[in-house]
């Protein structure tokens, strides 16, 4: 037998798949199929692609069309796949072993799309379980698991969007993120209140995001998961769109639709951890097989969940072909890595003797990271196009910087910090904030460590944490002005924005993952009038390259003055690449601060084009009557100053020139 043609024929990222052949051999020796370049990529790590490989994919063998299967269990001695085309039997299809690889592969004929499957796998010792598939495409809505044979056929139309993409989140531009959980962010209006499926909610959602200016929708993981409650985040399915909202290609009709609207899409994707299902990959062979085996490196305590042996090669090429398929297949525009700190260290949430030293005797997990360097290298290099965003909540060195100058190679990284004390800060009474200045101006001391998108999660209003209106002191009138505030205050600092969804209605209520988002509220102006904020905000963020350009370099940000303390008072000012300026003026207090004197860059008019306490807003209109006009009186090092009218609980924005 020839083997001269064995190397796999891989086509382009994102080209369209390429026809099943009329006869495909009968696999034998696996050479077909996954060749020794397969099983060399794959047992080195460097397998990006095995989802062209592995799972259930449909071909024709001697006539007879049906399904291909193949798995990855090197400590089985028997595997078989069973499903309800052949009664469950676990005898009726078993697979074959491919060399030494580990993979056990067969074709079955007769199965069609839409059939329920499983692999029965033995090993040695008595073990015995059916498992699903790992890189099944789309299983059986839970609390069903099987897996389900499908194919990602679609039709795309976004091919504007796809061309044109990578001038949409680069660092130079407006990026501001509406971060969703898709089952609870709008549900049927009528009992039981169902979740939208992705078809239904794709034009509202676009249509939505639009209208208030965000650039990119962040999905919580749509990687299946059993537990609903865990919001995506113990995966089972690495390949395989949640079930509970539709079919592959409804999730790619919601991509596709948002897309059309001019919004990117950022997935959630979560390689630091996986579930402990025992029909899912824990054990999957019998062994340790995709985790540790040591449950001081291997188990999370935190989440009770297995965490990924990022040493082994073929849990490396599993991960880094999930990553690379979600941006090929679905045409993702992003990946946030969730839980990023949990990866780094090995003593992360454990207790002396809980770990295992790395083996400098270190707490560092070297293999996490250089898994997250390879996993980085390769979206951009397959994607230059894309982004990827580091949850990290440590002062880990150069999260977002090159791989080549020793950084982990992300796009951005959340500035947990700066969040940490944004909402410290207004939680507090305003009579005492002037002994904490500093948790207004400590971030700009590391602004420019890092490329930050300062982010207002979903982890911030869960978990008996409350809503963000929770976070804001006072009566019910400086609750409303305090997120008109908040939210101008995060859209004015350096960096990209990130706001989950509900914030921007000032939702009274902890968000639930079984519930809607209390859209009623927007029947009463107070809650309008937030929302009214945020979009404007949107627009001036998208329309000014001021507040957006430079948003990671150091020459965007100027502080004019940030020392007084006293009233609660911060003035700032934001620059682009032109000569246009935009000076910001907060007032964190409740007393309106009339004839404030605030020093400018240049003289003429400075334009208002920006007050949170705007009548419109529900504020109480304390304002500038749309424009300033500078004196050749210096202060604050400028050359001139203007007499301003900061607004009670209010934010002030003013463009001018150089």
């Amino acid at each position: 037998m020839s083997h001269a043609d064995e190397t796999p024929k891989f086509l382009p990222f994102g080209s369209d798949p390429a026809p099943v052949p009329a006869t495909t051999p009968t696999p034998t020796t696996g050479y077909e199929w996954f060749g020794p370049q397969d099983v060399y990529l794959f047992n080195e790590g460097s397998h990006i692609r095995l989802y062209e490989k592995l799972g259930s994919h449909p071909a024709t063998v001697g006539g007879a069309a049906g399904y291909h299967f193949a798995v990855w269990a090197p400590n089985a001695d028997y595997v078989s796949v069973i499903g309800d085309f052949n009664g469950w039997d676990r005898g009726a299809n078993p697979l074959k072993v491919i060399g030494s690889s580990g993979v056990w592969g067969g074709f079955v004929p007769g199965v069609k799309r839409g059939a329920c499957y499983k692999y029965h796998v033995a090993a040695p010792g008595g073990f015995a379980a059916e498992k699903t598939d790992p890189f099944a495409f789309t299983c059986e809505i839970p609390p069903k698991a099987a897996a389900v044979t499908w194919d990602l056929g679609y039709k795309w139309d976004d091919a504007e969007w796809m061309a044109k993409r990578k001038d949409k989140s680069g660092h130079d531009k407006p990026v501001s993120i509406y971060e969703v959980h898709l089952g609870s962010w709008m549900r049927e209006a009528d009992p039981p209140y169902h979740s939208l499926n992705y078809r239904d909610v794709a034009p509202k959602l676009a249509e939505y995001c639009a209208d208030l200016g965000f650039t990119h929708v962040e999905l919580l993981p749509i990687t299946e998961h059993p537990f609903f409650a865990s919001w995506g985040y113990q995966t089972t399915g690495y390949f395989a769109a949640t079930s509970r909202y539709g079919t592959p290609q409804d999730l790619m009709f919601l991509v596709d639709t948002l897309h059309r609207h001019g919004i990117g899409v950022i997935l959630d994707w979560v390689p630091s951890h996986f579930a402990t299902d025992a029909w899912a990959l824990a054990r999957f062979d019998g062994t340790a097989l995709y985790e540790h085996a040591d449950a001081k490196q291997g188990f999370h305590p935190d989440w009770g969940s297995y965490v990924f042996n990022y040493s082994r090669h073929e849990v490396r090429s599993f991960l880094l072909s999930s990553a690379l398929f979600w941006l090929d297949k679905y045409h993702i525009d992003g990946l946030r890595v969730d839980a990023v700190a949990s990866m780094l260290y090995l003593d992360y949430s454990r207790k002396q003797g809980e770990w295992v030293p790395n083996r400098y005797g270190g707490r560092e997990n070297i293999d996490a990271v250089d898994f997250l360097r390879r996993f980085n290298e390769e979206v951009y290099r397959h994607f230059p196009d894309v982004q990827t965003y580091a949850e990290e909540s440590t002062a880990w060195p150069m999260v977002s910087r090159p791989t080549y100058v020793g950084g982990l190679g992300f796009g951005y990284k959340w500035d947990m910090g700066w969040m940490h004390d944004t909402l410290r800060y207004f939680m507090l009474d305003p009579i005492h904030r002037r002994h904490h200045q500093n948790d207004l101006t400590f971030r700009m001391l590391y602004a420019y460590n890092e490329s930050f998108v300062m982010p207002l999660s979903h982890d911030e209003v869960v978990q008996g944490k409350g809503p963000l209106w929770d976070k804001m002191a006072g009566d019910e009138w400086q609750k409303f002005a305090g997120m008109r505030l908040l939210f101008a205050y995060q859209w004015g600092m350096t960096g990209k924005k990130l706001l989950f969804m509900g914030g921007e209605i000032a939702q009274r209520q902890e968000w639930r993952h079984d519930q809607s988002i209390d859209w009623h509220l927007l029947q009463h102006v107070p809650h309008k009038g937030v929302q009214s904020v945020v979009r404007d905000l949107n627009k001036l963020y998208a329309s000014e390259p001021a507040l957006h350009e430079l948003d990671n370099q150091p020459g965007g940000f100027e502080w004019i003055d940030c020392t007084d303390s006293a009233n609660s008072v911060i003035v700032c000012m934001r620059k682009g690449r032109g000569d246009d300026v935009i000076v910001l003026a907060y007032n964190f207090t409740p007393v309106p601060r009339l004839g404030y004197r605030v020093g400018v860059p240049g003289p003429g008019a400075w334009t208002e084009v920006l007050n949170t306490d705007a009548a419109g807003y529900g504020g109480s209109n304390v304002g500038n009557a749309g424009a300033v006009y500078a004196e050749f009186s210096p202060m604050h090092g400028q050359k001139y100053s203007v007499l301003l009218h900061l607004p009670p609980l209010g934010a002030v924005f003013f463009k001018g020139k150089l």
